[in-house]
């Protein structure tokens, strides 16, 4: 048996994340503590009492799903033999395979999460969620919306077979969701995002996090991490900083990251983290596996 661990991203935040855990366990505890000691600012008081509007601004979604993914892994006897994160999970993966230490990549996400906002603030974008057409084709049409409005829409997350999100420019957006309606896709709707992440748009936040990724430490993993900028595992620290970069422009190759864990030999997924999205994610990409979770 190959086991992964998965830690999910963006969007599985609600407010009252992690407060049983804090209750129940000093270990968990612990680390909220700590958390709110390096970032200067309550950070537990957001995840427990919200309110939601301010726990879904990216500059603190992104901490606050990141440390209850860290907190929790860190109180179960996990030994996975490969690890991955959605999005911003990445980073909470590079923690688990002991590549980053915790507090470095607390600060990293935080940085990470403002440079986004501001960057979704300075070059206004949006993302719209896309089920029940194939992949070429939600290509093809991101493409044929981009020389329609004369500016970017791509494919930003495949999430598995037939769901994907794609990003960029609002008009662009727009457009690629009135022919994907037009060429009978089930659902194409508009997300309530601050901007379109994955995509050419995230461009400052690239440079801004280009700096601080530059004097990170970074170890060689105690096991292969799955890029999602690749779809391919890695223990390389440097290409490893630099796939976490260059995340920030590209795709979130989902889909192709639990095909190529199955192809090699990956046989039961442990999502761990806020929410089950990844669960469902799994379930809906590879058969035969075991699928488990702790929330």
């Amino acid at each position: 048996m190959s086991t992964a661990y998965l830690f999910p991203g963006q969007g599985s935040q609600s407010v009252g994340m992690g407060q049983s855990h804090y209750e129940d366990n000093d270990d968990f505890a612990s680390y909220v503590d700590r958390a709110n000691e390096v970032l200067g600012f309550d950070l537990k008081q957001i995840m427990f009492e919200g309110p939601e509007e301010k726990l879904k601004q990216t500059e603190y979604t992104q901490p606050a799903i990141f440390l209850h993914s860290i907190a929790l892994y860190n109180t179960l006897d996990a030994n996975p033999d490969v690890v991955a994160g959605h999005s911003l999970g990445e980073f909470s993966a590079l923690v688990a395979c002991g590549a980053v230490q915790f507090e470095d990549a607390l600060k990293i996400v935080r940085r990470r999460g403002e440079l986004m906002q501001q960057a979704g603030e300075e070059n206004p974008g949006t993302m719209a969620a896309v089920i029940g057409m194939d992949d070429e084709v939600v290509e093809r049409i991101c493409k044929q919306a981009t020389d329609v409005v004369g500016k970017e829409v791509i494919a930003a997350n495949y999430n598995c077979p037939g769901q994907l999100v794609i990003s960029g420019d609002v008009d662009a957006v727009k457009k690629a969701v009135e022919l994907l309606k037009e060429e009978g896709c089930r659902l194409a709707k508009m997300l309530p995002v601050s901007g379109a992440f994955h995509s050419s748009l995230m461009q400052s936040a690239y440079d801004g996090l280009k700096e601080s990724l530059e004097s990170l430490d970074i170890s060689e993993p105690d096991c292969p991490i799955y890029s999602n900028y690749t779809a391919e595992p890695t223990t390389d620290p440097e290409e490893i900083r630099s796939n976490v970069l260059n995340q920030l422009l590209n795709p979130v190759l989902w889909t192709q990251t639990l095909q190529n864990m199955g192809a090699n030999g990956v046989d039961t997924f442990v999502e761990v983290g806020p929410g089950n999205v990844l669960q469902g994610l799994v379930k809906r990409t590879l058969d035969g596996v075991e699928i488990d979770g702790y929330e």
